[in-house]
């Protein structure tokens, strides 16, 4: 393989580590580009390889926010459960039925996402105690059978959606939605991760680089998106949306 794809992909595994730890949506950044430069590569290894590089950087960002936002443990431990679970049949429905029909949804889901977002100013500046204990365990079980589905069924944007689902549901705000979306994540791709590697899907040479990468951008993403707060996060938050506005929109008008 030629240098300078190694040199392409790393950039870009840095770009979507800074990106993923302020607002998730990484995998918009590294995948296309990914699948443009390796097109001689099947579509899994690409996929299976790109899952390390994204798994590091969620880690680290994962831990960067851990240092300054108090978690509930039981709640992410169940929540993780249940998103691994249901991240495994969206995967599982995946090889045998086509997610295209699924598109113009999401690009419908993606516009007034964003228009929520924008107009909603104080969308995610403040921590909100709205429900009760019980609510709170209850509406995270429903977010993460939807969204671990998704992951596993269509994927791009998961991070994204997590943290939009965290703050209008469960009342958090961008920083403390961000961490738990990281961990949650963090517990989909494992199991992503796991089948990849004994398929024998993964190119190290190509992961180990774009890891270290991705992990240094997720760092410098973490402590400025700390440093900045949550009216930073939120701007972010509708420029990522955004992106991801474009690129579903391409697939459902234009591909």
């Amino acid at each position: 393989m030629e240098t300078y794809i190694i040199i392409f992909l790393c950039l870009a595994s840095f770009v979507a580590g800074f990106v993923d730890a302020i607002v998730g949506g990484g995998g918009l950044i590294q995948t296309p580009i990914a699948l443009v430069l390796l097109p001689n590569i099947s579509i899994a290894s690409v996929i299976g390889t790109l899952k390390i590089p994204g798994f590091s950087g969620t880690s680290m960002a994962a831990y960067q926010y851990l240092k300054t936002t108090k978690v509930n443990w039981r709640l992410f431990l169940i929540m993780a459960f249940v998103s691994f679970g249901f991240a495994y049949l969206g995967s599982s429905l995946l090889n045998i039925m086509q997610n295209d029909f699924m598109k113009p949804l999401l690009f419908l889901v993606l516009i007034l996402l964003l228009l929520y977002t924008y107009f909603k100013k104080d969308f995610g500046q403040f921590q909100i105690e709205k429900l009760t204990h019980k609510q709170t365990y209850i509406y995270g079980i429903v977010i993460c059978v939807f969204l671990g589905f998704y992951d596993g069924f269509i994927g791009p944007g998961t991070g994204s959606l997590l943290i939009m689902a965290f703050i209008a549901i469960l009342g958090f705000d961008f920083l403390q939605a961000n961490m738990y979306a990281k961990l949650v994540n963090l517990a989909t791709n494992f199991g992503s991760i796991t089948l990849f590697v004994l398929k024998g899907k993964i190119i190290w040479t190509i992961a180990i680089p774009m890891a270290l990468c991705n992990v240094t951008g997720s760092w410098l993403g973490a402590r400025l998106a700390i440093s900045k707060g949550n009216g930073f996060i939120r701007i972010f938050f509708l420029i990522v949306v955004g992106i991801a506005l474009l690129r579903f929109g391409y697939d459902v008008f234009l591909k």
